[in-house]
């Protein structure tokens, strides 16, 4: 799996997940959909890409490795303002309520449980979301 340059118009979108499989698929997915795709297979390496790039859309697992999604977002927002321009959304198996709701509490775009949508039905569901947000 290699990660895609940004090149032009085309909407760039970081994906953030442990489960190579899944990261895999969400990444052939996000491309036929015409988005450039970067991604990280856990928490630190993906904090040290947010920093260093400026991506239209994060998709952020909450359970990885070294650092959470949750402390990673907490982390984040206090050092990058830009960050409020970004469609976020938790894209997890963690589905309590309490869950849902400490993801919400982040300010962040959506709380998508993995089990409950293909991988057609995120990207739809990006989609929706960045033309939200432009307008």
């Amino acid at each position: 799996m290699e990660a895609q340059k940004n090149t032009g118009n085309h909407k760039k979108i970081l994906i953030v997940d442990d489960d190579v499989f899944l990261l895999d698929m969400y990444t052939i997915k996000f491309r036929e959909a015409g988005f450039e795709v970067d991604f990280a297979t856990e928490g630190q390496s993906a904090k040290e890409k947010m920093i260093k790039n400026h991506y239209d859309v994060i998709l952020l697992d909450i359970v990885m490795p070294n650092l959470d999604g949750f402390s990673l977002l907490k982390d984040l927002q206090q050092e990058k303002d830009e960050m409020k321009k970004t469609v976020i959304i938790y894209l997890t198996n963690l589905g309590q309520k309490e869950d849902i709701e400490k993801g919400l509490s982040f300010g962040v775009d959506d709380y998508i449980i993995k089990a409950h949508f293909t991988p057609s039905e995120v990207v739809a569901k990006v989609e929706e979301l960045l033309k939200k947000k432009l307008t």
